[in-house]
């Protein structure tokens, strides 16, 4: 046996173990519904996010504070008449108090800035629930159609088990050829590869569900029929999807809020050339004109150079810069859910072209042709051609409604809400 062959065989024997071990672990089985919730509570990305949201509003709290006043304070060190720390009655003491007291609106300016800012931290935080919610359904339907093609590839390789078993008994009284037999064998283990392929695919999907509900338990997804038949579209038409997603998607409120802010940024930048004052109140005990010297003070930088000129102008140009970026999301929106109505047709009308009773009508046919087999009644080939076709047909049919699914769930994902009522 080659070393390729065998680690081949390795890998299927692994994986049949770590499937039967899947089900021995802790399981955690939900619907559609509960898988949202349990996202939405528990996934750690998200949960992460959330604290820049609070990081964020501590930000407006503190730009709303006023500007701590300036103390100054100086006394006398030394004296060569009187000695060292001459402050007293007849010494010198030199106290002053400062103040900034900010012109044109800075301060509220800055404070719009951030509240702007705040929101669209919260904006970006729903478009990434939105996103990884769109990834986890996928991930989900598609989980839950992979277990279902292996609960019927298991049961196809245990009454082939069983056929090969009994045909291995025949060639031992001479009632076979050792040519079917082989052949069988070699049908068998092509069914193990697939199942094994299967358990890799399940496997990764997993691994991604346990991420998204931080949890180590083994997932498995519960579906209906009524499910399954909320996805269909109604009446909608794509001119009225396409307002709906102007209107819902957070992305757009992203963009829409990025815009907001560079013109917020443009006048608090235009507001900063414009110098504060500084006023403050002065008391000189013996260095002044006089003992005992009180005195007021202003100061203000003259603006004769520096006008912010160059902040201002990036802060223009940054309002040009996000507003084209909002016209291409917009544009982009819209050929975003013109393909998805467009997948979402392809994919309905490829369901509905299958009959409703293709798979019990094969599952009858696949029972028969193991009957009829063994009792001789149809040749090898067309009993190997019939199980090959068969399994083909019902992974194939089951990733078609793993497929239809997911295109719709894309629909729900460009449109930016749920419009099928879960």
């Amino acid at each position: 046996m080659s070393k390729t062959r065998a680690m081949r065989f390795y890998l299927i024997g692994l994986l049949t173990c770590m499937s039967t071990v899947s089900w021995g672990q802790d399981t955690l089985k939900v619907t559609v519904r509960q898988a949202d919730s349990l996202f939405l509570t528990n996934n750690l990305t998200l949960l992460a996010e959330r604290y820049q949201i609070d990081m964020a509003r501590a930000a407006e709290i503190q730009d709303k504070l006023w500007n701590n006043p300036n103390l100054n304070v100086e006394m006398s060190a030394y004296n060569p008449s009187r000695g060292w720390l001459d402050v007293g009655k007849h010494g010198q003491k030199f106290l002053s108090l400062q103040q900034v007291i900010t012109r044109a609106g800075k301060r509220t300016k800055q404070v719009a800035l951030d509240v702007e800012t705040t929101r669209k931290t919260e904006l970006e935080f729903f478009d990434l629930a939105r996103t990884l919610k769109f990834d986890l359904r996928q991930v989900f339907f598609e989980t839950y159609f992979l277990n279902q093609t292996l609960g019927l590839l298991d049961n196809q390789i245990t009454t082939l088990a069983t056929t090969v078993e009994a045909f291995d008994k025949e060639y031992g009284r001479n009632n076979v050829s050792l040519k079917e037999v082989v052949r069988l064998k070699a049908l068998l283990f092509q069914l193990r590869n697939n199942r094994a392929d299967l358990l890799f695919e399940i496997t990764e999907n997993q691994r991604d569900l346990r991420i998204y509900f931080n949890s180590e338990a083994y997932v498995v997804p519960l579906i209906d029929s009524t499910d399954l038949v909320r996805y269909r579209i109604e009446a909608q038409t794509p001119e009225q999807l396409r307002e709906l997603a102007l209107t819902r998607r957070t992305d757009l409120k992203v963009t829409e809020s990025a815009v907001k802010q560079a013109e917020l940024n443009y006048n608090l930048q235009k507001a900063l050339a414009k110098p504060d004052i500084e006023i403050g109140a002065v008391y000189d005990q013996a260095s002044n004109y006089q003992n005992n010297y009180f005195g007021i003070s202003a100061s203000m930088a003259l603006p004769f150079f520096n006008r912010n000129q160059g902040n201002i102008k990036a802060a223009k140009s940054g309002i040009s810069y996000f507003k084209t970026q909002e016209t291409a999301k917009r544009n982009s929106i819209a050929n975003e859910v013109n393909a998805a109505w467009n997948k979402v047709n392809v994919a309905e009308s490829a369901y509905r072209s299958v009959e409703d009773r293709f798979t019990d009508q094969f599952l009858q046919l696949n029972r028969g042709m193991y009957d009829n087999f063994q009792k001789r009644n149809i040749t090898l080939l067309e009993f190997i051609d019939f199980i090959e076709t068969y399994n083909e047909s019902i992974r194939e049919f089951n990733r078609l409604q793993s497929d239809r699914i997911k295109v719709y769930e894309e629909l729900n994902f460009v449109v930016g809400g749920e419009l099928f009522g879960f």
